[in-house]
C-alpha cells in the first residue's frame, strides 16, 4: 500500500486506467477475432467488418492501449487478407 498523499494518488489512477485499457484491449481483441472468423468463412459483408475493425484499432492505438505500429500492422493484413478473398480468380 502507498505511504504518500501521491503515491495514493497514483494508485488510484493506475488502476482507473488499467480497466479503461483493459475494457479497449478486450473490445479491440473480440472485434478482431470475429473479422478473422468471417474471412476465413467468407462470410458477409467484409469490407464493412474490416472497416470496422481498423476503427478499433485506430481507437485503440489513439488512447495508448497498443502502439500505433502495431495498428498499422493489423489493419494492413486484415486488408490484404480481405482483398485477397475479393480477388477475382
Amino acid at each position: 500500500m502507498a505511504n504518500h498523499k501521491s503515491a495514493a494518488k497514483r494508485a488510484r489512477q493506475d488502476a482507473r486506467r488499467r480497466e479503461r485499457n483493459r475494457s479497449i484491449r478486450a473490445r479491440t481483441r473480440t472485434v478482431l477475432k470475429s473479422v478473422r472468423q468471417d474471412l476465413e468463412a467468407g462470410a458477409g459483408d467484409l469490407v464493412a467488418r474490416v472497416r470496422e475493425a481498423e476503427a478499433a484499432l485506430r481507437r485503440a492505438a489513439s488512447k495508448g492501449v497498443i502502439p500505433k505500429r502495431r495498428a498499422s500492422r493489423l489493419v494492413a493484413r486484415l486488408a490484404r487478407r480481405a482483398n485477397r478473398g475479393n480477388a477475382p480468380s
